[in-house]
């Protein structure tokens, strides 16, 4: 089976009409997107956009073949014109399947949010999951949705990155599922930070008139299995680290922070962090990560290793002259080989957060200076453990590995 993306925009394409943003500025060449709209071979058109006859063109592809158009949303804006010689656009209601003369076989899919998602089946059994923008599968975690396997699914990746992490948990989605992201918007830069963003939630995304085959699985990216993610205060880390993971499933959050009795000030800040959070995430509250590494189980989120070093040199005895030369220092040493070799054989997706310090005013006490110094430790040993390493800057991702 083979489906021509005609367009992989938003609704309303990308750049917007006269929207002045950075991410609609510099959409330009490749990144220029229209309103979603897919050829599945030649035979079905799902999504009816302003141009589509024009886009096919360029694509190299006709509409001429075309038997059936299934619209999966409603369209905001101009009235658009079905070319001569297209079937009139429709909507299958939900749960309803439909046979084509064609030989594929489409099954229209509820959706949480409005719209209609489809599941095609193509002549060589060959599965798609096409789904509107802003929309995820209705009931999957009771058991009323489909939990049929997909081979390649289009979706809103980027706008709706649980409806991914739904379609993973019932096993709809699978390591080898092309994840092509679709509907896509203003909300993330084009260019390379996008492709980062999407790889790292184990998807893509292809330029307007590309021709994918379903079931050829070369191009799915792999997600890092580990990876660390470094920065300043408010730099924006936390985020970065919660949005690598938010398409997955089930994640459980290491807060190695604890609480501060009577702080309110910190109680806020561990409030906003759990509102953010996907509400499938447990969270477990502990410095104690080489048990959680060894054991399988979900991704991980630890947030943060320079809180989790604060309470091993508080075990050690480290802000002590005396006890850091008498031995403090040979321990916290051997509390970070573990941490390291724990990563190193980890078999569960890892993603740490550290601060990234020491750039240039020099703490004035010597235990300040030794915090300094063991975090850049810390952090260099565990980067050397780790696929990929991050460093954000005014909430700006830069791929240092």
């Amino acid at each position: 089976m083979e489906v021509t993306l005609l367009g992989t925009g938003a609704p309303a394409g990308l750049p917007r009409p006269d929207c002045p943003c950075a991410a609609c500025a510099c959409a330009v060449g490749a990144d220029v997107r229209a309103a979603t709209a897919v050829l599945v071979d030649g035979t079905l058109l799902l999504d009816l956009t302003p141009g589509a006859a024009f886009a096919a063109a360029r694509a190299g592809r006709s509409l001429t073949g075309v038997r059936q158009v299934l619209l999966s949303h409603p369209h905001d804006g101009p009235a658009v014109e079905v070319p001569a010689g297209l079937p009139q656009p429709g909507r299958v209601p939900d749960g309803r399947d439909l046979a084509l003369l064609t030989g594929h076989r489409v099954r229209a899919l509820a959706m949480d949010a409005g719209g209609t998602g489809y599941a095609v089946t193509g002549t060589d059994g060959q599965r798609l999951l096409y789904l509107p923008p802003g929309g995820a599968p209705a009931g999957l975690e009771n058991g009323s949705g489909s939990t049929e396997s997909y081979d390649m699914a289009l979706l809103d990746v980027v706008g709706r990155p649980d409806a991914l992490a739904r379609l993973r948990a019932v096993g709809a989605v699978g390591p080898a599922t092309d994840v092509v992201a679709v509907h896509l918007d203003h909300d993330v830069p084009p260019g390379p930070e996008s492709r980062r963003r999407l790889a790292a939630a184990g998807a893509r995304a292809v330029p307007d008139g590309t021709t994918l085959t379903v079931g050829v699985y070369e191009e799915v990216p792999d997600v890092p299995r580990r990876t660390l993610v470094l920065g300043g205060a408010r730099s924006g880390k936390s985020v970065e680290a919660e949005r690598r993971l938010e398409s997955f499933p089930h994640v459980l959050y290491v807060a190695t922070g604890g609480t501060r009795g009577g702080d309110t000030e910190w109680a806020e800040r561990v409030a906003v962090h759990r509102e953010r959070r996907p509400g499938s995430w447990r969270t477990t509250e502990t410095c104690d990560l080489v048990p959680l590494l060894t054991q399988d189980g979900p991704p991980l989120l630890v947030d943060c290793l320079s809180l989790w070093l604060t309470d091993a040199m508080d075990c050690v005895g480290a802000w002590d002259d005396t006890e850091w030369a008498s031995g403090g220092e040979k321990a916290l040493r051997e509390r970070v080989r573990e941490l390291t070799e724990g990563v190193r054989a980890t078999r569960r997706t890892v993603v740490a957060v550290s601060n990234e310090v020491g750039s240039g005013i020099v703490p004035a006490t010597a235990s300040g200076r030794r915090y300094r110094d063991e975090l850049g430790r810390l952090n260099a040993a565990f980067a050397a453990e780790c696929e990929q390493v991050v460093l954000v800057v005014a909430g700006q991702a830069v791929v240092l590995r």
